[in-house]
């Protein structure tokens, strides 16, 4: 096992610096830098955040114009004659959204870039959200239905908008299945110290990694992992039914309840929020540049709108028209950064521990600063329940995570081939990978340091997809107009968008 971690650490020590350049390509460069404004920023904040302002003027500022739309559309239920319902769609998508990374996402971007970071977490996720309907009506203009349920997302739509060019689907898929396996083991392992956390909080013990306490939970998460990739999008989709809910309303309660015990800290927290903004402490670099970089870096990593990691759920549900599910999938970024990060937001900013005690706030590692924070603001009598309850929130966010990462390497393995070995095979591979990271737990190797991996995924995925939305942005376009116009109970490929597609062809009803 020795010589296995010595080689996960080499590998992590190279995908780290390639991770960082290329977030700040070309910021490393002088003539960049000398370029007034624009040398602030790197490609990464140009593409993410431009591409968002741009779509968001040309779709008409949709994500206000139709924000009512959608929640309207959440609230509606109707019956299904093939995948899953638009609510169903939008939970399951919020079971991959909000995650692990809405409580150390959120804490290590405040850490490196100050209150200021979450201020650009809220812009990026503003324009996010035109991202996030552009890719999900996408998704479902292009979607495939196979038996009773519908296939689609960015492999689907990338094959179609380049020439149908059967490499590029196939490409694609494979780059979205290596980045469900980078990811998995750091959450598979997410999951079981959680879990031991509970426990050890519960019984006032530290419980030993190396104990049959962790041997059984590793075994009954193995499973449970297992139960739910051998069951498909519809079984995910109904768990995710039941937990979404259940960790959103936990985790809600808890942070609103830290926020009223400390509702003399809320003008701090927007005085923090606002200044740091524009002009950092000297503490976290006093440089705009840092706050920005860490609010979109963070915020993807937990909204995920432009990866198109997302645009599997959208593309599995029954919808009436196209841009229903994609005001739905602006939605799941509206409830993931500017309600359960600004939760998160809250408490980290609130507590301000950097300033209490900088030296435990250095010394602490990123969920470690988050229990810090937690502890900060909860009455001491109430410490140990209100421990208990983030951490059962982070167990259940990383497990979501995990089924959600299952289901989607699902769907994308279909792109490749819809053989039943093959998806078969690519489930046992899945489940192997989340193993390996609970057994590396188990044998004492900290995987945290695996988020590295999930940054470089991340900006691999936004650099693959964001071209595919601008190919396919005419599409929405004529999708939006014609969904504004009131035709929103019917939707024929030919007639509206000048093309024929696999599902949206009028024999579909």
């Amino acid at each position: 096992m020795e010589n296995l971690f010595a080689a996960l650490n080499a590998v992590l020590s190279f995908v780290t610096p390639v991770s960082d350049f290329f977030w700040d390509f070309p910021k490393m460069f002088s003539f960049w830098k000398n370029i007034p404004l624009l040398g602030s920023f790197s490609l990464a904040i140009i593409v993410l955040v431009g591409s968002g302002i741009y779509f968001t003027i040309r779709l008409g500022f949709i994500q206000v114009r139709l924000f009512s739309v959608g929640v309207h559309t959440l609230a509606s239920r109707r019956s299904i004659k093939a995948g899953i319902s638009p609510l169903a769609a939008f939970l399951l998508s919020t079971a991959m959204r909000v995650g692990p990374g809405n409580m150390i996402g959120v804490t290590g971007a405040i850490a490196a870039g100050g209150p200021g970071a979450l201020f650009w977490m809220w812009v990026s996720a503003f324009f996010g959200m035109a991202t996030a309907f552009t890719e999900g009506t996408l998704a479902q203009i292009f979607k495939e239905k196979r038996g009773d349920t519908f296939v689609g997302g960015l492999p689907f739509y990338a094959r179609k908008l380049c020439g149908n060019k059967v490499w590029v689907g196939t490409i694609l898929s494979l780059v979205y299945i290596v980045y469900a396996l980078m990811c998995l083991p750091a959450q598979g392992f997410n999951v079981v110290t959680s879990a031991g956390a509970i426990a050890g909080l519960a019984q006032h013990i530290q419980i030993p990694v190396q104990s049959t306490f962790y041997y059984v939970v590793s075994v009954l998460v193995i499973l449970l992992m297992a139960f739910m990739a051998f069951g498909g999008i519809r079984r995910v989709s109904r768990w995710a039914d039941v937990l979404v809910p259940v960790m959103a309303v936990i985790y809600a309660v808890t942070a609103l309840l830290l926020i009223l015990f400390n509702v003399d800290s809320v003008p701090y927290f927007f005085k923090a929020v606002f200044e740091g903004a524009f002009k950092p402490e000297a503490v976290f670099g006093g440089f705009l540049g840092t706050a920005l970089l860490q609010g979109v870096k963070r915020g993807l990593m937990s909204n995920e709108a432009g990866q198109g990691t997302i645009t599997m759920a959208a593309a599995s549900a029954e919808a009436r028209h196209p841009c229903e599910q994609g005001i739905i999938s602006a939605l799941g970024v509206f409830l993931d950064t500017h309600v359960i990060c600004t939760m998160t937001g809250f408490i980290i900013v609130m507590a301000h521990e950097w300033a209490l005690d900088p030296a435990a706030w250095k010394a602490a590692g990123t969920y470690g600063k988050f229990l810090f924070s937690v502890n900060g603001l909860a009455p001491e009598m109430l410490q140990v329940m209100v421990q208990i309850m983030v951490s059962i929130c982070f167990c259940l966010f990383a497990y979501t995570c995990v089924i959600g990462f299952v289901s989607f390497s699902e769907i994308s393995a279909n792109r490749i081939s819809s053989s039943k070995g093959f998806i078969n095979f690519i489930r046992c591979l899945c489940v192997f990978v989340a193993a390996f990271g609970i057994a590396c737990n188990i044998a004492g190797y900290d995987l945290s340091n695996l988020w590295a991996f999930s940054d470089l995924g991340n900006i691999i995925m936004v650099y693959c997809n964001v071209p595919m939305l601008y190919l396919g942005l005419k599409y929405v376009i004529r999708a939006a107009r014609h969904y504004s116009d009131g035709h929103r109970d019917s939707f024929e490929s030919e007639k509206v968008l000048g093309i024929r597609t696999a599902y949206w062809n009028g024999e579909e009803k």
